[in-house]
């Protein structure tokens, strides 16, 4: 298994070249095929409505600036893509009249891996929604890498923590990081316990895990970890003890209309990452 089309969100954010050089250097490396998306922000619902000439003029004034906008973004995508060495032939661009969210997660059905940026509460935008992350793991139908606005990420997948919970979503995460788990210099498996003793059960499902994956050729150790402190704490603690450089979870939630009601684990990493993390619903 290997990634054969990796999709980057792209706009004109401070943190857009990390995510860009991430998902170039991740098409390097699979030698797969890098597509570059910048979204304008306007639905694509209001763009096939019908309206008098007036309010048309307005929004084609309102459009227009939304396009440069995404312009600028892609072609930082363009300078990121040639400094890292990418070929031409491996990577284009392309301009999507959509909502951040639906454009990206649409795009999402026919890529293998999905980078965004975390939700930087520090810099607000007009096109990207502050639920935009979740949005798109939630929707999207693809694993996404969710790469931080602080912290590092320098490198990606040399050290790799996978959460384990037995669940659905986790098991769609594991497999979805079977390429970069090849690659990686290390594999931590973890499992969290709030009993004083371990079940057995819990610990034979990590076993049947690194079974799975040796399998796959992948050698992972296992961790068995008992905390009192909330699980997406404890997570990111262990990552930064570890020095891990990427985290494999499943995420947690569900929508109502746009409301967006994510599990504790998966708010609270999303709110506090500081490496990447790979993440599928």
């Amino acid at each position: 298994m290997s990634y054969k089309t990796v999709l980057v969100h792209v706009d004109e954010s401070e943190h857009a070249g990390a995510r860009i050089k991430l998902a170039a250097t991740i098409a390097m490396s699979e030698h797969a095929h890098l597509i570059g998306t910048a979204v304008t922000g306007a639905s694509r619902y209001l763009m096939q409505t019908r309206m008098q000439a007036e309010h048309y003029l307005n929004l084609k004034s309102h459009l227009d600036f939304l396009r440069e906008r995404a312009e600028r973004g892609l072609q930082d995508f363009d300078l990121t893509v040639q400094r890292i060495g990418l070929p031409l032939s491996s990577c284009e661009k392309r301009l999507v009249d959509d909502e951040a969210g639906a454009g990206i997660c649409l795009q999402a059905r026919y890529a293998d891996l999905v980078v965004i940026g975390q939700n930087d509460p520090e810099e607000l935008s007009p096109v990207v929604l502050p639920d935009f992350p979740e949005y798109v793991v939630l929707n999207s139908g693809r694993p996404v890498l969710l790469v931080p606005h602080a912290g590092r990420c320098e490198t990606i997948g040399k050290s790799v923590l996978v959460a384990w919970d037995t669940s659905m979503q986790a098991t769609r995460a594991v497999t979805c990081a079977l390429p970069l788990l090849h690659r990686a210099q290390l594999v931590q498996v973890v499992t969290f316990h709030h009993e004083t003793r371990l079940l057995p059960s819990a610990q034979s499902a990590a076993s049947d895990l690194a079974v799975y994956l040796a399998r796959h050729g992948v050698k992972a150790e296992i961790l068995q970890k008992r905390t009192e402190r909330k699980t997406g704490e404890a997570l990111m603690s262990l990552a930064a003890e570890l020095d891990s450089d990427l985290i494999v979870m499943g995420g947690y939630g569900h929508t109502r209309f746009r409301e967006i009601v994510l599990g504790e684990v998966t708010r609270s990493v999303l709110d506090a990452m500081a490496i990447p993390v790979l993440m599928s619903y």
